[in-house]
């Protein structure tokens, strides 16, 4: 595929590359990917995968807390799930603005509004005791966080190309899958021997902590303001390790020509954060399939994290800290999802690459237009996906039945091993899709997983008391049933329809000239 049709990427969109440590010292490739070397790369999207980390922490490390902080402010249980529900809607809305403004200005002042919209909202949160405070800087709180995972993947996309996406892919998205079980046993232990306010004090000093030194030392990556990572980026991009790096490559000769600077500097523009660039990302057809599928299957997911705290207090009667633990099984899966399904990813990518005569060059952009990189992907993702909606069910029934602990902790292990997994290759396929755009694209997914997330979320408790925890969560699995189909559709007409998109593009490039 021509990873970017716009006239404004074209050089990039057709540079291949080399999964070789770059030699600094060799004069500049016309054919690199990227300049930065293997381990800049796997440095910058850990970080980018660490501030991801924010948004699931602080939503989950709520959970335990939940009843706590109703009796403290003395208002119903079902008032406070409304803060988790207008969190997951805020979550949804605000990478829409986020990302397509990181796509154009850059990624590093992204995080800094990101960050410093997150930081006051923390402060808020830490010295306010109404509930209408609480309602209103949850939203703040998680406007703020949210920007952060669309920009992870906005990480990949800038240093990664199509034929090593999987692993890095599976390590940018696995901050964003610890924060659910690792989050609920800080809040736990924090809610049983402290204030319930410790929750947002520990975020506040936690966040300040972190902030700092990715201000000073992550470079900027997007492509529309550096390239390659071989021209300076503009003053208000610019950090310590960005001068000091082009600093030694002008040391050893590696001068940027005016003519890339001064094209490179045309794509860069701070603009009013808007929502035009995710939204026109989901009117593309193939794209609208599989955010629709990634956020189906999240409204399950979602469902079960609200309701898991009235469910182990009430049917196994565990107090915060083991109802916290209780959330450990989902992070476990994700962490053993995120070591084996990237290579699987990989694995497979290589092997359709074979059939079809595409030679495999790690950093170098390829032309994957007639190569049928959905196939590739969803081989992989669809059992995935499959197994991600029968542990949800089995999860619900043994609940259900209060079967012994060691059932439902089992199912979260699968849970969280498939749900992951089925994220990751869903991202990489956006990613795919929409090299130039992949912080908007993964903005587009976060808004169909956190709106329907918020629908399911707020839905749960009145279905299990209507139906029964069974039915409840059978009823969310089955919708994602139904619309799997459309994900075999995909695998068989996803390149005609990508193909199209693209030829539409260029006829529109064409035209503007």
């Amino acid at each position: 595929m021509n990873d970017n049709p716009s006239s404004s990427s074209a050089a990039e969109a057709n540079a291949p590359d080399i999964e070789k440590e770059p030699d600094q010292n060799a004069p500049p490739r016309l054919d690199v990917f990227s300049v930065f070397t293997v381990n800049q790369k796997r440095a910058m999207v850990a970080t980018g995968s660490m501030a991801s980390f924010f948004s699931p922490l602080s939503s989950s490390i709520y959970f335990p807390a939940m009843d706590t902080i109703a009796a403290a402010l003395n208002v119903s249980t079902s008032k406070i799930d409304l803060t988790v529900t207008t969190y997951l809607i805020m979550q949804g809305v605000a990478p829409m603005l986020i990302a397509g403004f990181s796509d154009t200005a850059g990624r590093r002042p992204a995080y800094i509004i990101c960050f410093t919209v997150y930081i006051a909202a923390n402060l808020g949160l830490g010295l306010q005791n109404d509930y209408s405070s609480l309602l209103g800087l949850r939203c703040l709180q998680s406007a703020g966080s949210s920007g952060a995972v669309a920009l992870a993947n906005g990480l990949v996309g800038d240093l990664v190309t199509s034929a090593e996406r999987g692993t890095y892919i599976a390590f940018a998205s696995l901050g964003s899958m610890l924060g659910p079980s690792l989050s609920p046993i800080i809040g736990g232990l924090l809610s049983q021997y402290l204030d319930w306010h410790w929750i947002f004090w520990f975020l506040l000093i936690y966040s300040a902590a972190f902030f700092l030194p990715l201000l000073l030392f992550l470079p900027e990556t997007c492509r529309k303001v550096v390239a390659d990572g071989s021209v300076p980026p503009p003053t208000l991009n610019k950090n310590l390790s960005d001068t000091i790096r082009h600093r030694n490559r002008k040391a050893k000769g590696l001068v940027v020509e005016t003519s890339k600077l001064a094209e490179v500097r045309k794509n860069y523009s701070f603009r009013c954060p808007s929502p035009m660039s995710t939204l026109k990302v989901t009117t593309d057809l193939e794209t609208g399939v599989i955010l629709l599928a990634t956020g189906l299957t999240f409204a399950c997911f979602y469902a079960v994290m609200t309701g898991a705290t009235t469910s182990f207090h009430d049917t196994y009667h565990l107090n915060d800290i083991e109802t916290g633990l209780m959330y450990l099984p989902i992070g476990a899966g994700g962490i053993v999802s995120a070591f084996t399904t990237g290579r699987l990813m990989d694995w497979n990518y290589r092997r359709h690459a074979a059939k079809a005569g595409l030679p495999v060059i790690r950093n170098v952009r390829q032309d994957l237009t007639n190569f049928n990189i959905e196939k590739a992907r969803l081989e992989v993702g669809l059992p995935m996906y499959y197994t991600c909606i029968v542990s949800m069910i089995a999860y619900g029934w043994v609940l259900g039945h209060k079967v012994n602990l060691a059932a439902p902790i089992i199912l979260l292990f699968i849970s969280g091993w498939s749900l992951n997994g089925t994220s990751q290759v869903l991202n990489a396929i956006l990613v795919d899709l929409w090299p130039s755009r992949s912080a908007a694209a993964t903005a587009a997914c976060n808004l169909f997983r956190c709106e329907l997330g918020a629908a399911a979320s707020a839905a749960i408790t009145p279905m299990s008391e209507a139906m029964g925890q069974g039915w409840a969560y059978t009823t969310l699995g089955l919708i994602s049933v139904i619309v799997s189909p459309s994900l075999w559709v995909v695998m068989q007409k996803g390149i005609k329809w990508r193909q199209r998109r693209l030829r539409k593009d260029r006829e529109r490039a064409a035209t503007s000239q």
